[in-house]
């Protein structure tokens, strides 16, 4: 995760540009600076950037916030270590400040108290490890901005095993092996929109670009799969997406299998997109997730509103 390459391609159809390092990326942002947009306009003033300089632009703005969000979440964690005291608060892991002023309170109620405490002793058992990392728990929201969503895919609870997790549902860190539902996933993206198949299920880049990957619980215990359900997630993420549909407008949401679908009644219909489809594990994927179309469903809902369309391609 702390790697620049794992959000590398940007959004040049034809050739694709890669950010291997920060000082490439540093560089980029330079070379396409609002200095240099300036001196690239016509002698009548007229602008002569493209869309696509435009959409790199946006891209590294965020990508620069969301490595600023985690840099501090790293540097939270890491001082309570020092300190001896073994867990951060979970209020203090979220700092996507659209976030914390959209959920103003959300983890001062009780039930938010009662889970922090929960997860806070989990934490220190020592006994069990527990994923994601504490400076991922809240990589959802620190990774994609409140008044940025553009689309939401709801997972249920993070991968149980060593080294998935990474606080983003469905996405598994590069060089850990593709978890089937992912696999399944990029297959019907190969069919549907014609993207070549990763080697990596290193989804960062989709939430950057607007995509909230919000698993309905943020935790769980090493093997023991929704193990942290039912333990006070589940009001906090309802609250996240009751929140999207009370104070936005036209965000998709993209809800595969039965736990997500559950999840429409908290979504006003008159204002957003639903697309239902089965759940893209091995179990269900051929009963109605392979050839549902989504992701150029997505597009299409979002070119038609003058939003810029999602980049699917890692």
């Amino acid at each position: 995760m702390s790697s620049s390459k794992t959000l590398m391609d940007l959004f040049q159809p034809a050739k694709r540009l890669k950010l291997s390092t920060s000082s490439d990326n540093s560089k980029l942002i330079q070379s396409i600076s609002p200095k240099s947009l300036i001196a690239a306009s016509d002698s009548d003033g007229t602008s002569t950037v493209t869309p696509q300089q435009k959409s790199r632009i946006e891209f590294n703005k965020f990508l620069a916030k969301s490595k600023r969000n985690l840099k501090i979440c790293n540097q939270r964690v890491s001082k309570s270590k020092a300190e001896g005291v073994g867990y951060v608060k979970l209020e203090e892991l979220l700092v996507e400040e659209t976030w914390l002023e959209a959920l103003t309170g959300e983890l001062q109620k009780p039930y938010a108290k009662q889970l922090c405490e929960f997860v806070e002793k989990e934490i220190c058992n020592g006994g069990v490890p527990i994923y994601p990392p504490q400076h991922l728990l809240f990589n959802a929201l620190n990774s994609t901005p409140f008044d940025r969503v553009k689309a939401v895919i709801l997972g249920q609870d993070p991968y149980h095993g060593p080294g998935q997790a990474m606080g983003l549902s469905f996405s598994v860190p590069e060089g850990v092996k593709l978890p089937s539902s992912l696999l399944n996933i990029f297959k019907e993206l190969h069919q549907d929109v014609g993207c070549s198949i990763p080697s990596h299920g290193n989804l960062e880049r989709w939430a950057v670009q607007g995509v909230l990957l919000l698993n309905t619980v943020l935790t769980v215990r090493n093997h023991q799969p929704n193990s942290h359900a039912k333990k006070g997630w589940e009001p906090f993420t309802d609250a996240v997406i009751k929140t999207i549909s009370r104070k936005r407008e036209g965000v998709v949401f993209l809800l595969w299998g039965n736990s997500a679908r559950e999840k429409s009644r908290l979504i006003d219909e008159t204002k957003h997109h639903i697309l239902k489809a089965a759940h893209p594990s091995g179990l269900s994927a051929n009963r109605g997730f392979f050839g549902c179309r989504h992701f150029s469903q997505t597009n299409q809902i979002l070119d038609k509103m003058g939003i810029s369309p999602i980049d699917w391609q890692l």
